[in-house]
């Protein structure tokens, strides 16, 4: 970028990182930290956020983070600039997951500027949806959106499929809940009514009551933990699963794991500029043995990555997220 000034430089990369912070994440973690050097972005891993029960192995923490360098590159796109990335780019610094070079390039082109608009108005939504059906056009722009980070959407269209995941969703949530090291770990991200904390999941981004929905009901967290914590919205009136999907890949590494959250954060802009929401559910895939079971029954042997319900809202929960100064460091 030699055309440019060192602030013009600057104010590019802070630009980006601001983009980033707005990743989504298990529990709404952030497990991620960055550092600008010059015109250079590195982005880390952060280990003291990974959910050392929930994700042992991190690979929920990477495809966090993968999301999290998508939202870099899309940023550098809208102001013009091409990413050149490094992934890995050091095996003795396990956690340094990629370095990102502005390079200039030509003008975003209408698509680009599209998903970087849908960056802080994306959000997580943890209830039923609308009966508006996802029409099947936007369904396949969905699916080349993750195919171009190379992973593969799938729609469930089978009623029976999806009937399996729900209940695997359920019983690994009925096991989860009776656990007690793993209730801690979900306090942890759960804020009170009224904290400051601009990470976890606040009090009001769930329902109060937690609904049935249907034809298939999916279970979700109770981030509420036994108080009457959330919000009533107009969640009652909506209990529609929504059209259900998962997000797989062919391998299962490291590489893989930031491919899908690349893969998952281009197609939740692309479903967010087409109105819709995502609720996510994790809870069998945290579990190897059914994590496994899914990949031989459902996957055809892909790799699962992502377990979601696409669909309509009449309300959206607010989200919260720490400022870049909280996650930034200079040198």
């Amino acid at each position: 970028m030699n055309a440019h000034t060192a602030g013009e430089i600057s104010d590019t990369l802070h630009t980006a990182v601001e983009a980033a912070v707005w990743a989504p994440s298990t529990h709404n973690t952030q497990p991620w930290s960055f550092a600008v050097s010059g015109d250079e972005i590195s982005l880390r891993a952060d280990p003291d956020r990974k959910l050392r029960l929930a994700d042992a192995t991190g690979r929920q923490m990477l495809i966090s983070c993968g999301a999290a360098l998508f939202n870099v590159r899309i940023a550098l796109r809208s102001l013009g600039c091409e990413p050149e990335v490094r992934r890995f780019p050091d095996p003795d610094r396990p956690l340094l997951l990629a370095t990102i070079r502005p390079r200039e390039g030509v003008e975003a082109d209408e698509q680009t500027l599209s998903l970087y608009r849908e960056v802080e108005r994306r959000r997580t939504h943890r209830a039923g949806f609308t009966t508006a059906r996802v029409r099947e056009q936007v369904t396949e722009t969905l699916m080349a959106q993750a195919s171009t980070e190379g992973a593969r959407l799938m729609p469930i269209r089978s009623e029976v499929e999806a009937r399996v995941l729900a209940a695997l969703t359920s019983a690994a949530q009925d096991v989860q809940s009776q656990d007690r090291m793993f209730g801690l770990e979900l306090i942890r991200w759960a804020r009170p009514p009224g904290s400051t904390r601009r990470d976890g999941v606040p009090a009001h981004g769930y329902p109060i009551t937690r609904r049935r929905t249907y034809p298939q009901h999916f279970a979700q967290r109770d981030y509420a933990w036994g108080h009457t914590w959330g919000s009533e919205g107009e969640q009652r009136r909506s209990t529609a699963t929504g059209l259900v999907a998962m997000l797989t890949t062919p391998g299962d590494s490291r590489h893989d794991w930031l491919a899908a959250g690349q893969a998952l954060q281009r197609t939740l802009l692309r479903a967010s500029a087409c109105g819709l929401s995502a609720a996510f559910h994790t809870q069998a895939l945290e579990m190897p043995e059914l994590r496994e079971f899914i990949r031989d029954h459902l996957c055809s042997g892909a790799f699962p990555q992502m377990i979601m319900r696409l669909g309509f809202v009449r309300d959206g929960a607010g989200s919260v997220r720490r400022s870049c100064s909280e996650v930034l460091e200079e040198r």
